[in-house]
């Protein structure tokens, strides 16, 4: 049973003070987002879904950095895959947001995307569906340009 909460995860790297990000396209409808997924069991962290979501979708090492963001909100279960599967009675579920570090170009996508691309935060900005997707990155990119300045 998947716990009620959703992360999301911005894959990024920095090469010479330019920040990339990682984007990645749908499998089953068009459009682009992060990495997202529910928690697993009670015994799982939100911490630990965020790991292994990353890992599940890009093979994203275990044990790569991860920023926790300030950016959070709630989103209908409809977005979530499985929808409905907390009951009747569970209409939103929270959405906690993470940056990780990516050392590899490479990335071993799941099949629950057909694609992926390296994109600059102006790219992402407008490729992106969600909103919440946008806020995230909007945050992750002000720390990453405070920390590169």
């Amino acid at each position: 049973m998947r716990e009620p909460y959703q992360v999301l995860v911005i894959p990024y790297k920095i090469i010479n003070d330019d920040i990339k990000f990682a984007i990645f396209s749908r499998s089953d409808m068009k459009c682009w987002q992060w990495i997202a997924g529910g928690g697993e069991d009670f015994d799982e962290s939100i911490i630990e879904s965020a790991r292994r979501e990353a890992y599940e979708e890009a093979r994203i090492p275990l044990n790569s950095a991860l920023i926790e963001l300030d950016s959070r909100t709630t989103i209908p279960v409809e977005h979530c895959a499985g929808g409905f599967i907390w009951g009747d009675d569970v209409y939103v579920v929270e959405e906690y947001s993470f940056g990780v570090n990516v050392i590899s170009d490479k990335l071993e996508i799941s099949s629950e995307h057909k694609g992926f691309k390296w994109v600059s935060y102006d790219e992402a900005m407008e490729l992106l569906k969600y909103d919440s997707n946008r806020s995230a990155l909007w945050e992750l990119n002000i720390r990453l340009l405070r920390q590169t300045n």
